[in-house]
């Protein structure tokens, strides 16, 4: 038998060269009880970065796993961070150690939307899939799952005084959910295309939405038993739109008698008109929804300030002198006193403008003290900008704080290289060119360049050379930073350079259909006598179609050139002599490679396939399938046979020019893959991609089995095909609006084969210590016990009782409602009558009930047609009741205990409680609003 062959697996190192994510949002946080407003979160592709925008550093990296982030939201309290992901699940982070130890999977796709209520007990989130999951964040279980939207949920808002929620799609319809008892009491459609935000203000008494069009539409909420508790007439305010005239007749208004009308009304109050035409990409409020900021897809940022009860009033009674001035100078002495109407321009007006340097992505506002805002603005650029305006003055204007642009480029890396000595990176985008310390992954240099194409280190690493879209070549010295030269080497696109073997010159192809040749030279510069790089030209070989890529042999003797005729012609590199054609791709072929030994040649395609070649012959070794799209990026690793491609498909794998087999796959970027280089020692790889991240991978020392690497892949796949199935209709009941909110998972059914081999254990072990009972009688003396299980022992010498009460603790709690789900029935009497001993006895009795409900509920009509299972459930019953009941006396006696003692440090220590005095100013707040809410007309 054969030796086998080995390979080393390699791994990823970091994620480099990204300030912002375009997928999430940004969202301001506290850190450490810091200063408010100089730490922001934003996403990393599937990190989340925490930045300090005085420093311009990052301090806080909050891992991710594989899937990319998709929305942040901090908690009310600042201590954790919810982050929502594209594979639907939510992870919540603590903000003082940076580990997540809550996580949520319900979705089926993408989280596009998450908020806290106010207590930050609860959580809602919305998603791709159209539904809306309300989780408990202290059970760390979810609660129930809302369905009712046609498509993806834009937002999603808690009302703080009431268990009411609302939402809003792209299905352009905004409902109102009713949390008590899980329906949706009211359907909005005055919209006529998609709802993108939408915000609460005046005390959640308006709501103002965000379309597809230039108007933010604000209605007017009136809560019926609010509104009949104080008498108040419907139709209190007049509608209006702030730069229209009439118009309010194409909304249609819903006044059914419905349930709706038993809980809250909804009115027109009329409308803003924003600056931009285009639709609502983002739109936001302070914390005291005092200032409204949204943006749509161009650099401009509006801002409008939401007026007090008090500037309204005396913004009315201004409006009201003037207006009996005006009558008072007519001379036909009209009849009667001046009327003036309150609209909704009168309590939103326009604030400023913020003009960002590129297209905003996302906003985030925060009120500081002294009447100062803060917004953050993640750009479409790789870019967090911060400004800060003073509210007081007379005409705010917004003044720049912070910048986040040194660590990433501004667009696409399209070309990647490696020093000599492989301890730096150079990465080329379409402004600026970046060299990286590969071990700190620090920016060293950052210089100003044409649309980079390729690139490379001069021998020396001194210097540096770009190939341009403009077909010019950049000759950068490192040391200064500056560019030496500038040669017009092509009249189309320079797209491939190749540095010559004998590190003399470089070779460049373009879209001018010539392949050039250029020799290093040192020439005295006029300006400062010292002599400088320069490229001297000097042969010049003339082909029928425009180069896509060169490559030089190892040993100097032939020259590949990739054409767009889907051909690969070689010529001989002294002569220039034409020497081989390879013919096979159906597409042009977008990159070469040859292997250091100058016997192989590896190409990729646009059409997905890699050909290797033989060098000496031209003949097709093999054709590989390797890439879902095209390939844009091969190279082999140094002084082997092995080869990484890089494709549009996102993924970067790696290959055997030997024995033609797929060796691994390297995934991560979250799109396409633009250009690799690998290092000298093959030790380490470098990717750029369309998400704007630079990926380093790590060659380990740990060997790579393909058969293993095969069984990994099928179990990734099978893991995927349990997370699309739906879950298992419970019986008895019918789809509707409210649904269960976990989702079967890979994690779910691995819990539900965990619980059902303890409940087999526990089986065994109970079948064994009754046939030791029985041999004892038989016998008549005591005999030697049976040996536990070792399982039983391992576990620290448990009962088997005790040790599947174990294993169902240890089930995560927003697992375990469909791990219960997943297993099957002729185990659920076996557990019940676990229940009914665990309940006796006092144990986990939360835990308990709350399994025990939900196994009723799904297998209601099994469990109640077995007549062997009424007496335990009988007994369940009382022990249950019991068990609670005293549960409930516990905790009612601790918290009149507790309530006592705040009397009596109130009585002593003659002081109110912050809570006490804080409940107490808010109901005299809302008693006022009550009172004030009338409309202002002035007979």
């Amino acid at each position: 038998m054969g030796l086998t062959k080995q390979y080393l697996r390699y791994v990823p190192g970091a994620v480099f060269g990204v300030i912002g994510s375009q997928k999430a949002n940004v969202r301001y946080v506290s850190l450490r009880g810091g200063e408010k407003g100089r730490y922001v979160a934003v996403a990393a592709c599937e990190h989340v970065f925490i930045w300090d925008v005085r420093k311009g550093e990052k301090v806080l990296i909050l891992q991710g796993q594989k899937h990319e982030v998709t929305f942040l939201c901090p908690s009310p309290d600042g201590v954790h961070l919810a982050v929502g992901y594209e594979d639907g699940a939510i992870r919540i982070f603590s903000l003082l150690s940076g580990e997540s130890d809550v996580s949520f999977n319900g979705h089926r796709s993408a989280v596009s939307v998450v908020r806290y209520d106010a207590l930050g007990a609860r959580l809602v989130s919305g998603s791709k899939d159209t539904d809306v999951i309300v989780w408990d964040v202290i059970n760390e279980c979810g609660l129930y799952r809302l369905r009712g939207h046609k498509d993806v949920v834009t937002q999603v808002l808690f009302l703080r005084d009431r268990n009411l929620l609302v939402t809003c799609s792209k299905d352009s319809f905004v409902k109102w959910w009713d949390l008590d008892t899980q329906h949706c009491f009211k359907t909005m459609v005055g919209h006529r295309s998609e709802v993108w935000g939408m915000v609460l203000l005046n005390q959640e008494s308006r709501l103002l939405t965000g379309s597809a069009d230039s108007e933010l539409r604000a209605w007017d909420m009136d809560f019926l038993d609010e509104g009949r508790a104080q008498g108040e007439p419907e139709g209190k305010r007049g509608k209006t739109q702030l730069g229209h005239d009439g118009d309010e007749e194409e909304e249609p208004e819903e006044e059914d008698g419905g349930v709706e009308e038993r809980i809250l009304s909804c009115k027109k109050a009329g409308s803003i008109l924003r600056e931009a035409r285009d639709r609502v990409v983002s739109m936001t409020t302070d914390s005291r929804a005092g200032v409204i900021a949204c943006h749509g897809s161009d650099s401009v940022l509006e801002l409008f300030t939401v007026l007090s009860e008090d500037q309204v009033s005396k913004k009315m009674a201004k409006k009201l002198r003037k207006a009996k001035k005006k009558a008072a100078r007519a001379e036909d002495g009209a009849a009667g006193e001046p009327m003036v109407e309150r609209t909704l321009g009168d309590e939103i007006i326009k604030l400023t403008n913020i003009k960002a340097s590129s297209k905003i992505r996302w906003v985030d506002c925060l009120s500081c003290a002294g009447g100062e805002l803060k917004v953050a603005l993640l750009l479409q650029n790789n870019t967090v900008e911060t400004y800060s305006l003073k509210m007081a003055d007379q005409t705010p204007a917004a003044t720049k704080t912070s910048r986040l642009t040194l660590g990433g480029h501004r667009s696409d890396v399209r070309t990647l290289a490696f020093s000599s000595d492989g301890l730096a990176v150079l990465s080329a985008s379409g402004d600026a060119v970046k060299v990286w310390n590969r071990s700190t992954l620090q920016v060293v240099r950052t210089m100003a360049c044409d649309y980079a194409l390729c690139s490379l280190f001069v021998p020396g690493d001194r210097q540096i050379v770009l190939g341009t879209k403009s077909g010019k070549l950049q000759i950068f010295e490192l040391a200064s930073g500056s560019l030496l030269e500038t040669v017009n080497a092509h009249d189309g696109a320079l797209w491939s350079l190749s540095l010559a073997p004998d590190q003399r010159g470089v070779v460049t192809g373009g879209a001018d259909k010539t392949v050039k040749f250029w020799d290093f030279e040192l020439i005295k510069d006029k300006e400062s006598s010292q002599k400088r790089l320069t490229l001297k030209h000097t042969r010049t070989l003339q082909l029928e179609e425009d180069v896509l890529c060169v490559r030089f042999s190892p040993d100097h003797r032939l020259l590949a050139v990739s054409l767009l005729d889907c051909t690969v012609k070689v010529f001989y590199t002294d002569t220039l002599k034409f020497f081989l054609s390879l013919y096979g791709h159906k597409l042009p072929v977008l990159c070469l490679d040859i292997s250091h030994d100058s016997t192989l040649v590896a190409t990729g395609s646009a059409d997905r396939n890699v050909k290797i070649w033989g060098l000496d012959f031209g003949d097709c070794h093999r054709s590989l399938f390797a890439h879902d799209d095209s390939v844009m990026s091969l190279q082999f690793v140094p002084k082997t046979h092995l080869f990484f491609t890089a494709g549009k498909d996102k993924k970067i794998k790696q290959w055997d020019a030997d024995t033609f087999q797929h060796v691994q796959t390297l995934e991560g970027h979250h799109r396409e893959v633009w250009s690799l280089a690998v290092s000298p020692s093959g030790d380490h790889l470098v990717s750029s991609s369309h998400d704007k991240s630079l990926r380093l991978w790590e060659r380990t020392r740990e060997p790579l089995v393909l058969e293993d690497e095969r069984e990994m892949e099928r179990e990734a796949e099978f893991e995927d095909s349990v997370s699309r199935d739906d879950l298992p209709v419970v019986p008895g009941e019918a789809p509707g609006e409210a649904g269960p909110a976990g989702r079967k998972s890979l994690e779910t059914v691995k819990a539900a084969e965990r619980i059902m081999e303890a409940l087999e254990l526990h089986q065994d072990e109970t079948r064994r210590l009754e046939e030791h009972r029985l041999a004892c009688e038989h016998a008549g003396r005591e005999l030697p016990g049976p040996e536990p299980s070792p399982v039983l022992l391992a576990s620290g010498d448990v009962s088997p009782e005790r040790y599947v009460l174990d294993v169902l603790r240890k089930v995560r709690s927003s697992e375990l409602e469909v791990s219960l789900l997943v297993l099957p029935f002729p185990f659920v009497p076996q557990l019940l009558q676990l229940f009914s001993s665990w309940v006796q006895q006092g144990l986990e009795v939360e835990l308990v009930c709350r399994c025990l409900f939900f196994l009723l509920r799904i297998h209601f009509g099994q469990i109640s047609s077995n007549q062997m299972l009424l007496p335990v459930l009988e007994q369940l019953r009382s022990n249950t009741l019991s068990r609670v009941q005293q549960i409930r006396d516990v905790l009612g006696f601790n918290s009149a205990a507790l309530q006592f003692l705040q009397r009596a440090l109130q009585s002593r220590e003659e002081v109110q409680f912050f809570s006490e005095a804080a409940g107490r100013l808010a109901e005299r707040r809302r008693k006022r609003r009550r009172r004030d809410r009338a409309v202002l007309t002035v007979a």
